[in-house]
């Protein structure tokens, strides 16, 4: 989990120039000390609003000190995701789940996940206490290591919690990791995002959009129909049936330049969803240097996430039922 919403380089394949230039070992992953307990990051609630923590370092998954309470947590979202994903998530993303061994008896350990998913596409899961400062959280992607945040949401957060807590990050984000396309994609935008970094705020405001409108709420076009793959979608109840079937959101085709102008909500369902028709898609879009299209986005204004314009793919043009008047990021 980074601020976004946020090992060896395995084989990925070629890397798109948006990525930049090849990294080192990563400035993120010192490992705390092994006898200290990890601690819970959460937002800190002011009468200002809600202010994020960030964490320091990497540790290890406590997996013995897990209650049974928590295990209870994760079948019950896990049972009910599933069921509700069957016919809603693309193929890709249930497979892969399966292929993991990802069960709701208990919550898995990152060791067991690890040893498939480092056989698969060369990425590793690597314990974190919550949200990553932006260059860390970039540069373990491109290094093909994925935070996962150690702790559960307690059981009064069944239905919403503000952090990524372990099951948005493990259920929601490491499946897709086992695909080749989606797993090189990800190391990718780490790259991308790393080199961002150097340019300014407004070349990562740019990559923030697109990593929410894909890697967290990102719609797929298959042969049966639209399909979820992104992870913010795929790991609550709500947003699975409203992004689909809601007369509500657009739903428009993806377009790299319109998504890095397009503003997004942090606090409801989504005004627009991007639909991409294949992972390769994602890839050949980002294959470009991404630089040329900050500097024309800086000539341009921001758009509201609601807004549909002439040039849009229009898959659904939404009826904006709902939709709070102001609010978008």
């Amino acid at each position: 989990p980074g601020p976004l919403s946020s090992r060896r380089c395995g084989s990925a394949k070629k890397v798109p120039a948006c990525a930049g230039s090849s990294l080192g070992k990563g400035r993120g992953s010192k490992l705390q000390a092994m006898n200290a307990k990890p601690a819970r990051l959460e937002n800190i609630v002011t009468d200002k609003g809600k202010v994020p923590v960030y964490a320091t370092g990497i540790i290890e998954q406590p997996w013995d000190d897990y209650s049974d309470g928590d295990h209870d947590v994760w079948r019950q979202l896990y049972e009910r995701q599933r069921e509700i994903l069957v016919g809603r998530a693309c193929d890709e993303f249930l497979a892969a789940q399966d292929a993991m061994g990802m069960t709701p008896d208990r919550i898995p350990k990152f060791a067991d996940i690890n040893a498939v998913l480092e056989a698969a596409t060369g990425w590793t899961l690597i314990g974190v206490e919550g949200l990553l400062p932006e260059l860390d959280f970039f540069d373990h992607l491109a290094n093909r290591r994925f935070p996962v945040t150690w702790w559960i949401r307690r059981p009064d957060q069944i239905d919403y919690i503000a952090e990524p807590d372990l099951f948005h990050d493990l259920f929601g984000h490491v499946p897709l990791l086992m695909n080749p396309l989606f797993a090189d994609y990800m190391q990718a935008y780490g790259r991308g995002g790393v080199k961002a970094h150097g340019v300014g705020p407004e070349a990562l405001a740019n990559l923030t959009r697109l990593y929410w409108y894909t890697v967290e709420f990102g719609l797929i076009n298959t042969s049966q129909g639209l399909r979820i793959y992104g992870a913010g979608i795929v790991s609550s109840k709500g947003e699975s049936l409203y992004s689909l079937e809601s007369p509500a959101p657009n739903r428009l085709g993806f377009d790299l330049e319109r998504i890095m102008r397009t503003r997004y909500r942090i606090d409801t369902f989504q005004k627009t969803y991007f639909v991409i028709d294949s992972f390769e898609q994602l890839m050949e879009a980002t294959r470009p240097d991404c630089v040329p299209i900050y500097e024309r986005r800086a000539t341009l204004e921001s758009l509201p996430a609601g807004s549909v314009l002439d040039s849009d793919e229009v898959i659904q043009r939404g009826n904006g039922d709902g939709w709070a008047a102001d609010g978008d990021v």
